[in-house]
């Protein structure tokens, strides 16, 4: 499906309340998150609109910024631009041989806790033969691991087969859903198409599971895609998002204007909060 650069997203007519929107970092492209520091585009971010900002781990230009003391003042300043910080991470749940991956799940939530993040979004990781270890243990251990982490827990769907598929996500849940947990995901709209997933088959059987909506297009085919920002009236994102849940924080993860930044950002939260 051919998408465009710019234009309007298709109008929800299920109701008038506005969702939050997130704008991500790499919106604004890796290059000036790098030189200039997450900090100076999140007040940007918050001038365009935005509820939320997310912070990309991969992002910082030097160690010292993952440390407890750099994170802190990175959520202040989120913060004293009055929006809320995500944090979102490269480090997988799962590793890959499908065991959960405890250290960097302790690593990762004690990061968003020093940014006091509200999202704090991990890759589902896994294998990509057997998927994801859901034996009573494991995930004992998955849940006592994120029940005290005041930022809440997702985990997406990446753009491999292994973390990136409808059923590593449904057995996932499936087995967790006679359990009291916290774990939601994020849902990718455009992660499926790497991972040769059927987005709306995914939306239906996964939607009471997301908590969060990672929203771009896809142009291009194999590895050639790259996401792009939706076309004037896209139907197809308008079915996705009627699948998901109506209010859930929705982020932008496709490439602003780089010759006019600001103002793109503000007309997608714009039209991404009534979308």
């Amino acid at each position: 499906m051919e998408h465009g650069n710019s234009g309007n997203l298709i109008k929800n007519t299920r109701a008038d309340a506005s969702v939050p929107v997130v704008i991500v970092a790499s919106a604004f492209g890796a290059q000036a998150i790098r030189r200039d520091g997450h900090a100076a585009w999140a007040e940007i971010a918050a001038k365009a609109g935005a509820a939320g900002f997310e912070v990309r781990r991969e992002l910082f230009s030097y160690k010292a910024q993952s440390q407890p003391a750099s994170l802190y003042e990175l959520g202040q300043r989120i913060r004293a631009a009055g929006i809320w910080p995500v944090y979102s991470t490269p480090a997988s749940l799962f590793d890959d041989t499908g065991a959960l991956d405890e250290r960097a799940m302790e690593q990762t939530l004690d990061e968003a806790a020093a940014l006091d993040a509200r999202i704090v979004k991990f890759q589902l990781g896994g294998s990509e033969s057997a998927g994801t270890v859901t034996d009573c243990a494991t995930l004992d251990r998955l849940i006592a691991g994120i029940r005290n982490s005041k930022a809440q827990v997702v985990v997406e769907n990446g753009q491999l087969q292994a973390g990136g598929t409808i059923d590593a996500f449904s057995t996932l849940f499936d087995a967790l859903a006679n359990r009291s947990h916290t774990l939601s995901m994020t849902f990718d709209t455009g992660n499926w198409r790497w991972a040769q997933q059927d987005p709306l088959e995914a939306a239906r059987r996964l939607a009471k599971y997301v908590g969060y909506v990672h929203c771009k297009a896809v142009q291009g085919e194999g590895a050639r895609r790259f996401a792009t920002a939706p076309a004037t009236g896209d139907a197809y994102l308008a079915a996705l998002l009627a699948y998901l849940p109506a209010y859930v924080p929705r982020g932008i993860e496709f490439p602003f204007d780089q010759n006019n930044l600001a103002a793109d950002a503000a007309r997608y939260v714009k039209q991404l909060a009534s979308a």
